[in-house]
């Protein structure tokens, strides 16, 4: 007895998706309501190793509103650039250290709102992401990964509490639906 072949559409329902190379290797902790300002939340991506990946959470005005960014800056006052983090050696010398309420980067958007990036743990910053300066709509297409801000590298005594204070996935998701339902019961 012949059989038909599947069509792609029933042979990939069956198939489990594959994890993302983020999903796989990294545990996604969140800062809702960053420095107390609204929706302003981050992403930091943690990886076994303990260094992490500071992104813009999928709620963040910039990814959520449409907005059009003009420029990235990481120059955060006159005299502090972190573009002049320049880390060197096993011991990773000349490393800014950053707290968790630490500015990384601004971002400048069309509409003449400004948005600060902060550190969100605290560390040393191992390096800056230089291509979302030229190519800022990266930071909108690609923010978990080609996109990402800053890559921190806590403490080693310090690794197990830099999530104290941080949302799990499910807790940031509890939150964004309480946003929303309260957006829409003030409607």
């Amino acid at each position: 007895m012949a059989t038909e072949p599947e069509t792609p559409v029933a042979a990939s329902a069956a198939e489990p998706a594959v994890p993302s190379l983020v999903d796989r290797y990294f545990t996604r902790w969140y800062k809702a309501d960053v420095k107390g300002k609204p929706c302003e939340d981050h992403c930091i991506l943690q990886h076994s190793n303990r260094i992490c990946v500071i992104t813009l959470a999928g709620s963040h005005p910039v990814l959520q509103s449409g907005k059009v960014i003009k420029s990235i800056s990481y120059q955060i006052s006159t005299n502090c650039s972190r573009l002049q983090n320049k880390v060197s050696g096993k011991f990773k010398r000349g490393a800014q250290f950053l707290t968790e309420l630490a500015p990384l980067c601004k971002i400048y958007c069309s509409d003449g709102e400004e948005y600060t990036i902060s550190s969100c743990v605290r560390g040393r910053l191992m390096e800056v992401n230089e291509n979302i300066l030229h190519k800022p709509s990266l930071l909108q297409q690609k923010p978990s990964t080609e996109g990402y801000i800053a890559v921190v590298l806590p403490k080693f005594e310090e690794s197990k509490s830099i999530t104290e204070g941080l949302l799990t996935q499910k807790q940031y998701e509890e939150v964004v639906v309480k946003r929303i339902n309260a957006t829409t019961a003030t409607s």
